[in-house]
């Protein structure tokens, strides 16, 4: 970071004091948050770009997108807004480095700290897109790594709502970061979630080879490489690479989006299945070497940066080396092949298959049984667990068994030991946890899970609006009021089955229940909380905090909050925006008319004035004495504090009583 000369306050709230990057669009820098007395990251758009309502959209996109995100692996936005022309969002900020650096100072990570990084990044995608968001610009610049190995995915800049068609570019180009585009982003269609697992899978490339799969001399020829070059093996540039991970990341980068993990929680549990020593799903149909792979040449900065890049065109590439479309012979050729494969194909097709004995796989590896099943020309049909004593990820039998008469591309299914799984196991409870540290939780103990959203939080519980013209509705909402508390909040485990603290197997599936996106929830009790903590707790829980506060006299110590809009309680859903009372200390209780009471009743008039504001009040009682006690024996004369007037708590009353 590098100081900077002018430290100008933003909304009369934000003064910026160091430069942290330049970006496509904005410039990032740190700023104290004068309101909650804090360091935030404040990312500026630039000047030139402020006056192009297309790229203001983008911005105001990114906050909104981003805004109504929480996840641990995200980082939260906070506030977004306009001064003087400048436009502006508010994020947390985080002292660590990105990816990018990372990779820059130190090179190729180890397999399994690459393994953690993607896994967490995984976790994060998989959330946005639950949410239907799309982050369309999955980079190492966009991945940033806490002190304590937390890994944190920012700027949703060029994200987009995946229900919506706008994509908010020029005719003919697409925004992203050449070198991490997936091949349908490239060619400018629609894309989904698969997109964004394509893109993490460059990044896992990149974290594993020390370099991203294609670079080349400008952004529209690696734009060209995503969509028509066969992708090279990470162990063309890193031989050590376990082969397990390398089919990892085949498998994210395969260039048609069926052939890839159809969600990022399905390349999220190959990676944790890898960390933890477990067969994985994917295997790895192909490694290109030599003169097939695809050959580095000098990068360039431009093909890092988020940009707007002519869309591509052409077929996807399907064989080992690049073809050259210009050349009528390779079209002639193709043809031919094309017609050799329709013959051959048309033979097969109409006569029976050569029976063959099926193959003995028992003892192997997954992966080596696969490769060998493929080789046989079969299929793998299906792939079941199954509790054994062999080592973990060898196949303890086959259907059809070993020897069995089988036929060209036959199914089979593969019954593959468990080794400790299957294992008695006490289940944890993650009730109340974060889902995505839940999930790993569970993934460590040996089980598997099932994550099932519901729109309704355990319970009910009733609120009565009443309107200005006086009349009252009654509104069931779920929830209770005494579930307040922080778990009960979205992307947080409401209930598990089984139970936690119940016996099972290793294996064995639990099923998650969490809040649903756009579910109602009871707000959380902030009383008693200081404003910053409040606020982290409101973001925690996707709310909004309103910056403008107000106060009020209460029990809550000075400074604290007090109260809010809506009530503690009261039913809100991610994406409001919630009002602070701050408290600015006891209230002043009023002084009740004691003329003619005995002292007994006096005593409980004051109390009872005093507890209405959690104060308190002193009677002091002297004799009265002389004709004015005539028909007032036993009772109040006179007192020195003037009934219905405003008085501190703890003042005394001093009252006289006749005899």
């Amino acid at each position: 970071m590098e100081p900077v000369n002018d430290e100008r306050i933003y909304s009369n709230r934000y003064q910026v004091t160091h430069l942290i990057a330049r970006g496509g669009m904005a410039m990032v820098y740190r700023a104290h948050d004068r309101m909650l007395n804090r360091f935030v990251a404040l990312k500026i758009l630039y000047p030139e770009l402020s006056v192009d309502h297309a790229f203001v959209e983008r911005f105001r996109r990114e906050a909104q997108a981003a805004a109504n995100l929480s996840h641990p692996n995200i980082v939260p936005v906070f506030d977004w807004g306009e001064d003087n022309g400048a436009y502006f969002i508010v994020m947390e900020l985080f002292d660590g480095p990105s990816l990018a650096g990372v990779l820059k100072d130190y090179g190729a990570l180890s397999p399994a700290r690459a393994a953690q990084v993607a896994a967490q990044t995984a976790s994060a995608l998989a959330y946005a897109h639950r949410s239907g968001v799309v982050h369309r610009d999955v980079k190492p610049g966009n991945i940033l790594l806490t002190k304590d190995g937390l890994v944190k995915v920012t700027d949703f800049g060029i994200a987009q709502a995946i229900s919506t068609k706008d994509n908010l570019t020029a005719a003919g180009s697409v925004m992203g970061t050449a070198t991490y585009f997936s091949p349908e982003q490239a060619e400018g269609a629609m894309v989904d979630g698969r997109s964004d697992v394509y893109s993490l899978g460059v990044v896992l490339f990149e974290m594993l080879a020390g370099r991203p799969p294609f670079v080349g001399d400008s952004p529209v020829a690696v734009a060209g490489m995503h969509v028509r070059d066969v992708t090279p093996s990470v162990r063309d540039f890193n031989p050590a690479v376990p082969a397990d991970m390398v089919a990892i990341t085949n498998h994210a980068l395969m260039k048609r989006p069926v052939d890839r993990y159809q969600s990022a929680d399905e390349f999220r549990a190959d990676l944790l299945r890898f960390a933890d020593g477990q067969p994985v799903s994917a295997s790895s149909p192909r490694a290109f070497s030599g003169a097939d792979a695809t050959q580095a040449v000098s990068s360039v900065s431009a093909g890092e940066r988020t940009q707007a890049v002519p869309v591509m065109s052409g077929p996807r590439a399907v064989n080992s080396r690049r073809q050259k479309n210009s050349s009528r012979t390779m079209y002639l050729l193709a043809a031919l092949v094309l017609l050799t494969v329709a013959v051959v194909g048309y033979s097969l097709a109409n006569k029976h298959t050569t029976p063959s004995n099926m193959p003995d796989l028992v003892g192997m590896s997954v992966t080596d049984a696969v490769n060998q099943v493929k080789a046989d020309g079969l299929l793998v049909g299906q792939t079941n667990l199954v509790s054994s004593n062999k080592p973990a990820g060898t196949v303890v039998s086959t259907d059809p068994a070993p020897g069995k008469k089988v036929t060209n591309g036959m199914s089979i299914t593969l019954n593959v030991s468990e080794g400790v799984a299957g294992q008695p196991v006490t289940i944890p409870s993650v009730v109340g946890d974060n889902l995505s540290d839940a999930e790993s939780t569970l993934v460590a103990a040996g089980l598997a899970f099932q994550v099932n959203f519901t729109p309704t939080v355990p319970g009910s519980f009733t609120t009565t609006t009443t309107s200005s013209a006086g009349g009252s509705s009654t509104t069931t909402v779920p929830g209770s009021p005494s579930t307040t508390s922080s778990n009960v909040l979205p992307n947080t485990v409401l209930s598990q089955n089984p139970k936690g603290g119940s016996r099972g197997r290793t294996g064995q599936k639990v099923t998650l229940t969490v809040l649903s996106n756009g579910a109602l929830f009871p707000l959380p009790n902030l009383g008693g909380m200081a404003q910053v903590q409040a606020a982290a707790i409101l973001g925690q829980s996707s709310l909004n905090v309103n910056s403008a506060t107000t106060s009020e006299c209460s029990p809550v110590p000075v400074g604290e909050v007090s109260s809010s809009v809506p009530a503690f309680g009261q039913p809100v859903k991610a994406g409001d925006v919630v009002s602070l009372v701050i408290s600015t200390g006891p209230c002043n209780p009023l002084v009740p008319n004691l003329y003619n009471l005995t002292l007994s009743q006096a005593t409980q008039q004051v109390n009872a004035a005093a507890a209405l504001v959690s104060g308190s009040l002193v009677i002091a009682s002297t004799p009265a004495s002389g004709s004015q006690c005539s028909g007032h024996q036993g009772r109040i004369l006179t007192q020195d504090q003037t009934p219905l007037t405003s008085v501190p708590s703890g003042t005394t009353i001093n009252v006289t009583v006749c005899p």
